[in-house]
């Protein structure tokens, strides 16, 4: 963490952000992903938000040490340890990159063309550094011969390649959704920072219609909110409000429009599910239950409770039997979607679609002949595609 921002306006390097991540903060995702049990950091000295990592280190398990130059690390590291070195500036997608770590000691390469036009050092004729190496622990006191001021990376990198260290070649950027840059300066965040949204909140899957106009609005609104420091949380407590909206609105008989509240609260929540992506950095949806998933639940739950508000029915004591339909609705709805649904999984586990149609029902007047004939229809398709299943695996 020795190098300046080439702009000369943000400090070091490493706090540069790109998708309200900083370059250290990654960094430390990485090593801690790879699990280090200690963390070395080379700085002038002790600032916030290093003491921020620090804490954040500490957290996780690693002990946490700040030493100004490459000296200092042969006290810290036995011969029989190894050393994950990452270059001052290097932001890599943490999963891609543990697994190009992990395949025992190693000097990360890449092409030269590739390498130099990103900002990377030499190396050969043919190939240029990628910032990141895995190396034995004695080769670290190699550093006590050489000059208190040299680069500490460049130098490791070197003593490392003439030991005989291995050399692998990383993917093109981009390619198995490895992303890998040297980040220099505020612009160069800026401009490789839609590449990054891009790249977390991909998806494998077919997308519905509320994940998709969640990824429009994210992709084009994320980075603002992530740079304010609010991201998923901020989200996620509109989501709240829009639901609170919604059970106050259906209290009072406008069914509707809580729909259409509800509606809202999802789409909310599907940004917050892609937000918490680039946070965390993750490529994927996560597995497991967590407030996202919680929250999921609640949405189902709120739709039962309108659907069954807006359902015929003189007096509120009917309203234990005007919750059945709905709630079948809705436990059919989960079962047919952890079925093979191929393309339609994702329709079915729309609930702004759902809240959509319920609302639109609902204001016809027939809010309970979709809950009813829903839930048929529900079941009739589950039990085709288990009907379907078990013909293809009978003996």
């Amino acid at each position: 963490m020795l190098e300046p921002a080439a702009d000369g306006e943000h400090g070091a390097r490493a706090f540069l952000r790109i998708g309200g991540l900083t370059v250290a903060r990654q960094q430390l995702a990485l090593a801690l992903s790879l699990q280090c049990e200690r963390i070395v950091c080379i700085a002038p000295a002790l600032s916030n938000p290093i003491v921020e990592l620090q804490h954040l280190a500490e957290r996780g398990g690693a002990q946490f040490h700040v030493i100004p130059g490459g000296r200092p690390l042969v006290g810290l590291v036995t011969a029989t340890d190894e050393v994950i070195v990452l270059a001052d500036g290097l932001f890599a997608s943490t999963a891609e990159a543990c697994d190009l770590l992990s395949d025992g000691q190693l000097v990360l390469v890449q092409p030269i063309e590739q390498g130099l036009a990103a900002g990377f050092e030499r190396i050969d004729l043919n190939h240029a550094s990628a910032g990141a190496m895995r190396l034995p622990g004695r080769l670290v006191e190699r550093l006590a011969d050489l000059p208190a001021d040299c680069d500490t990376v460049s130098s490791l990198q070197r003593i490392a390649l003439q030991a005989g260290v291995r050399q692998r070649a990383i993917p093109a950027p981009g390619q198995d959704g490895l992303f890998w840059a040297l980040v220099r300066s505020d612009t160069e965040a800026h401009a490789i920072e839609p590449m990054w949204i891009r790249q977390r909140t991909r998806d494998t899957q077919q997308l519905g219609p509320s994940r998709a106009i969640a990824l429009l609005a994210v992709r084009g609104l994320g980075p603002a909110l992530l740079h304010a420091g609010s991201g998923a949380n901020a989200i996620l407590v509109a989501a709240l409000v829009s639901v609170l909206l919604a059970v106050s609105a259906g209290w009072f008989g406008w069914v509707a429009m809580g729909f259409g509240l509800c509606a809202i609260a999802w789409l909310l929540r599907e940004s917050a599910a892609l937000l918490v992506r680039i946070e965390r950095d993750e490529s994927g949806p996560r597995k497991g239950m967590d407030g996202l998933g919680a929250f999921a639940w609640l949405i189902d739950a709120l739709l039962v409770l309108l659907l069954a508000w807006g359902s015929r029915g003189d007096a509120m004591q009917a309203l234990p039997h005007r919750l059945f339909p709905p709630l079948m609705l809705f436990a059919l709805l989960r079962i047919l979607a952890a079925l093979p649904t191929g393309r339609w999984g994702a329709w079915l586990t729309d609930r702004a679609l759902m809240a959509v149609v319920a609302g639109s029902a609902t204001l016809a007047g027939l809010a309970s002949e979709f809950a009813h004939g829903g839930a048929i229809i529900a079941a009739a398709a589950a039990l085709a595609l288990l009907g379907g299943k078990n013909r293809l695996t009978r003996p």
